[in-house]
């Protein structure tokens, strides 16, 4: 298999997409490659999560 490098479709930089990725990936049966570096994953999920928050108080 090996790695792969791959560019983030928000950033534009190059990031690594290792072989433990990938057969992760294969093995949850994802068909696609990411398509985010591992920071703007991050940054999406925690928007999301904030979005999820938002008009629901505690």
């Amino acid at each position: 298999m090996g790695d792969k490098t791959l560019v983030c479709k928000d950033c534009q930089k190059e990031f690594v997409f290792t072989e433990g990725e990938q057969a992760f990936y294969k093995e949850k049966g994802f068909e696609n490659e990411p398509q985010r570096c591992p920071d703007c994953r991050r940054a999406r999920k925690a928007e999301r999560r904030q979005n999820d928050n938002r008009g629901f108080r505690r």
